[in-house]
């Protein structure tokens, strides 16, 4: 089956159950404006990827339990919770072509959403999940917070390394997509092994997509991305592309970049310089062939292992590597 549909499917499937979720929760008196936000955020796109990646883990490892989609729905509240409070810290204007929660509701609105999805996803995790999966969970989120703040930090340092960004996007990123994978093969009852590269996949999945996502940033149609060009640069925020060109850059243009870089107006109006540059020292180049290497261990991780028991699944994880190397948007 190819992976759009595995994906509609699998989507929909997410959709009517987090439609559900809401009803209880309405049914249970919660705030009409919680569940008015709830609707808008969770429903205005996105492919569900990480509640899939529980889903096909949990597959591989054996489990035909359609218990798995409440489970897997946390990782959809997860990341809805931090895109709102990412739109809310970063003041975006946007998101996926509409206002973010904060712009439509308020501030104060936005941030209380984001907090009630952070323990409704952890509510479900613990319920559906079990204690070894909340552990999995609640390691991955202090890790976003800290790859919040190790970007914080960086913003203040031009001359980061590629490790320095690795921290970043492993925090911010990959540590939740590898959760989403291993806490799957503990719901499927998967041994440590499979509970290892499965964790190995989503861990290097996670950084590839994030590579890929800061290309976009520069070379993405905003028309496909829902977000402006430039706009991580203008955040301040320090991306591979970025740092490979400030390391190769000659001593003009790197002064040139560093000056952009450093001032918030320039920033915003000189995204085509700074592209100009970043190409100039083939800083698209080779994060494209950064993401691919990563792309290459994800993949590498399930090697050997699935093709008898679970050919489907594994052949949808593989696609979905091959698709996250590939996306526009």
């Amino acid at each position: 089956m190819e992976l759009k549909n595995v994906i509609a499917r699998e989507a929909a499937k997410i959709d009517q159950l987090m439609r559900e979720d809401i009803s209880e929760l309405e049914s249970k008196g919660f705030d009409p404006l919680l569940i008015e936000i709830l609707e808008y955020a969770l429903f205005v796109g996105g492919k569900r990827v990480r509640p899939l990646l529980t889903i096909l883990s949990a597959r591989f490892c054996g489990c035909s339990d359609e218990g798995v989609y409440r489970l897997a729905a946390a990782f959809e509240y997860l990341h809805a919770a931090s895109l709102i409070h990412d739109d809310v810290i970063d003041g975006a204007a946007e998101r996926r072509g509409a206002a973010p929660v904060h712009e439509k509701f308020g501030l104060t609105a936005a941030i209380l959403t984001g907090d009630f999805l952070l323990s409704f996803a952890m509510e479900r995790v613990s319920r559906f999940g079990g204690a070894a999966s909340l552990a999995i969970f609640c390691n991955a989120t202090s890790g976003m917070v800290d790859g919040e703040y190790r970007q914080l930090r960086n913003a203040r340092n031009l001359d980061q390394s590629e490790d320095d960004y690795f921290s970043v996007i492993m925090g911010k990123t990959a540590l939740l997509i590898g959760a989403a994978c291993e806490i799957g093969a503990v719901y499927g009852g998967g041994d440590d092994e499979l509970r290892g590269r499965l964790q190995t996949y989503g861990v290097n999945l996670g950084c590839a997509f994030q590579i890929i996502d800061d290309l976009l940033d520069y070379q993405g149609d905003p028309n496909r991305t829902g977000k402006s060009v430039g706009n991580d640069l203008g955040e301040g925020k320090m991306t591979l592309p970025l740092i490979y060109a400030l390391q190769r850059a000659d001593a003009t243009d790197r002064a040139q970049l560093l000056s952009i870089v450093s001032d918030e107006r320039q920033r915003a109006e000189k995204v085509a310089e700074v592209s100009a540059l970043i190409d100039k020292y083939h800083g698209f180049d080779d994060a494209r062939e950064k993401a691919e290497a990563t792309g290459k261990r994800a993949m590498e991780a399930l090697s050997g292992i699935g093709d008898e028991t679970a050919p489907v699944e594994k052949a949808a994880l593989l696609e979905l590597c091959a698709y996250v190397l590939n996306r526009d948007k």
